[in-house]
């Protein structure tokens, strides 16, 4: 048929962070004549197993067969997808259409190369491996397919993707890469692995796609694809393409460019985000796509207290620490540490219409004192007269309970704190010290201790495995690293989901956080919490103050008080992210109270008994660092 342009060849990888049946049609006409050969191949991981299903049709007239052949697969759900269209000016057989798929080391492994490499120059580097894995039909493509997996069974004796050295798998690429054009795609059902060469006809581009953008049909000149199963309305997806879709910002990839993914989300990068380290945090600021999730570099800079992997000297100096109230505060030569001064100022004005005749209050407005946060002066006024008690919660956090039986319409709660918080030595997280991996193992007595810090919000079954499936897609991307799972999930809801104030309300819960993607300090907090009790790792609520700057520019965050979570690492203790600025608590935040929820740790309630009617409240919080700091 005259008029047709001839199809090229288009790669497209998907990684999905859960489950996905996602909906592909590839854009063939549906006649073809002449010297131009047409053809697709789609491969997959039914349901996450090791083994691959791979679906071709090397010279199509027509998608019918593709459209047929899915309906009648019902195990359609993978978290990696391959696909391949092509198009040249001579047949293929199924032996020579891509995907590839070949079995080693007890999982099949899909292959996709776009491009044209010296053959006679690949045989040669093949060379003495070729011999365990050679290739079944007669391309260049399927013979660096053999190579790699040879690669792995020699020289790595790697199992699976994530096993092998990033760097010494870009060298492999590389070599490839020398012998012309070398767009390749390579997975092991668990992990994607996407080269751009040097020489490469075609540009390579990545796109991450989230709710509720993924929903939209994405649609290039080789494929369509979209997301029409109710199951998979929140997935996520990192998709690699040589043929762009019009929906998406794409980022082209640079040439010699590795990038590896992982349920969702990129987890290397050869080319790596050069960025500026944060010095105080910075709310909702855009996270460029190819910074990857590398906790040592993504967060901010205090961080460092939280690295995975501690040095020797590290180690020996936390062995060497005396034991007393305040030695956190002091190096173990008695130099003391550097620490900052904060006055935090936090009034509340309330005004009725009808006057209040008796009513009760709980306050817990006084920072935490421990080894790494002093309170030097901490004080409480109100307008009316009070009998008050004070007393410490089961929680640690410091209380004040007020009883006014003195009619009033105008109440003032002032509380006003000098709080010092000091720098706290690294931890060590060291492999022979600490224990690192998910699932963490409790021992009974601990489990009945942290129960109440281990049950997620009581949420509809459906809900509740949605939000496990999407916490483990976390664990999955980070090979069940506990402190990077924690970090990863911190820097995402970052990243992912944006701050709204007054599009959520107290009863909002996690799954309608997640769902959503917006919210606030105490929404992200609350879903932070539910992903790592969902985890079996303890979580709580923690509310408290955050230091901005003079010259901020989200005063919302400085102007109120703030909410981050807190989780129990095994031989560390308590530790605090703050998932609303992608960072580990530090010297910025003023912790003051905690608990399982926000329940436990509000700072100001109470309880109207007589009188009150409409309510008028105002609240003005101050946080200044003062300049007596060490």
């Amino acid at each position: 048929m005259f008029g047709i342009p001839p199809l090229n060849s288009d790669v497209l990888a998907i990684s999905f962070d859960g489950f996905a049946t996602p909906s592909i049609k590839f854009n063939l006409p549906e006649h073809v004549h002449g010297r131009h050969a047409f053809g697709w191949g789609l491969g997959w991981y039914p349901g996450g197993r090791p083994s691959a299903m791979v679906a071709k049709d090397p010279a199509a007239r027509g998608t019918q067969i593709l459209a047929d052949a899915l309906t009648d697969w019902s195990s359609f759900r993978s978290t990696v997808f391959f696909c391949k269209v092509l198009g040249a000016d001579k047949s293929y057989t199924h032996t020579e259409a891509q995907p590839f798929s070949r079995s080693f080391a007890g999982r099949d492994w899909l292959f996709m190369h776009n491009g044209d490499l010296d053959k006679q120059q690949l045989d040669l580097l093949h060379g003495r491996k070729k011999r365990l894995l050679e290739p079944v039909g007669k391309t260049d493509s399927e013979l660096a397919f053999c190579n790699l997996l040879a690669h792995m069974q020699e020289e790595m004796t790697a199992r699976q993707l994530s096993a092998v050295d990033p760097q010494i798998l870009l060298s492999w690429f590389q070599s490839f890469d020398a012998l012309g054009s070398a767009d390749m795609c390579l997975s092991d059902g668990l992990s994607v692995a996407c080269f751009h060469g040097t020489r490469s006809p075609k540009q390579l581009c990545y796109a991450r796609i989230q709710p509720p953008e993924s929903m939209e049909v994405q649609q290039s000149s080789a494929v369509q694809v979209a997301l029409n199963d109710p199951r998979d309305t929140y997935r996520t997806a990192l998709m690699f393409s040589t043929a762009q879709f019009s929906s998406t910002a794409w980022m082209p990839m640079q040439a010699g460019q590795l990038l590896i993914a992982r349920r969702g989300a990129l987890v290397w990068n050869s080319h790596p985000w050069n960025s500026q380290q944060r010095t105080t945090p910075v709310p909702r600021a855009p996270v460029p796509l190819d910074a990857t999730i590398d906790a040592t570099k993504a967060v901010a800079p205090f961080a460092a207290s939280f690295m995975a992997d501690a040095n020797p000297s590290q180690s020996q100096q936390s062995q060497a620490r005396p034991i007393n109230v305040r030695a956190v505060t002091a190096t173990p030569d008695g130099k003391p540490l550097a620490y900052r001064m904060f006055r935090i100022t936090h009034a509340s004005h309330y005004e009725y219409s009808v006057p209040v005749e008796h009513s009760t209050h709980l306050f817990r407005l006084q920072p935490t004192d421990d080894p790494v946060q002093e309170v030097v002066r901490s004080s409480l006024t109100l307008s009316s007269i009070a009998e008050e008690i004070q007393y410490e919660d089961v929680f640690g956090n410091q209380a004040i309970y007020c009883s006014i039986e003195k009619p009033y319409t105008k109440l003032s709660v002032e509380a006003e704190s000098i709080v010092k918080v000091y720098a706290a030595p690294p931890d060590d997280h060291s492999l022979s010290r600490r224990q690192n991996s998910i699932p963490l193992v409790w021992m009974p007595w601990q489990r009945q201790m942290m129960m109440p810090y281990l049950l997620p919000k009581e949420l509809p079954e459906s809900q509740l495995r949605e939000l496990t499936d999407y916490a483990m897609s976390f664990v999955e991307r980070n090979d069940s690293h506990l402190l990077r799972t924690v970090e990863d999930i911190n820097l995402s809801i970052y990243r992912d989901f944006a701050y709204r104030p007054g599009t959520t309300e107290l009863g909002t819960t996690p799954f309608d956080v997640y769902t959503s993607r917006q919210g606030v300090c105490q929404d992200f907090a609350n879903l932070f919490i539910c992903l790592a009790r969902l985890l079996s790792i303890p979580a709580r609520y923690r509310m408290g103050y955050i230091y901005t700057g003079a010259n901020y520019a989200n005063k919302i965050q400085s102007d109120a008080s703030h909410a981050w979570g807190e989780v129990y690492l095994p031989y560390v203790g308590w530790r605090g992210f703050d998932p609303t600025n992608g960072c580990a608590v530090a010297q910025d935040h003023i912790r003051v109270a905690c608990g399982r929820n926000y329940g436990d740790a509000t700072p100001t309630s109470g309880t109207i008994y007589r009188g009150g009617g409409a309510e008028k409240l105002s609240i003005d919080v101050k946080v200044v660092e003062l300049q007596d700091s060490a």
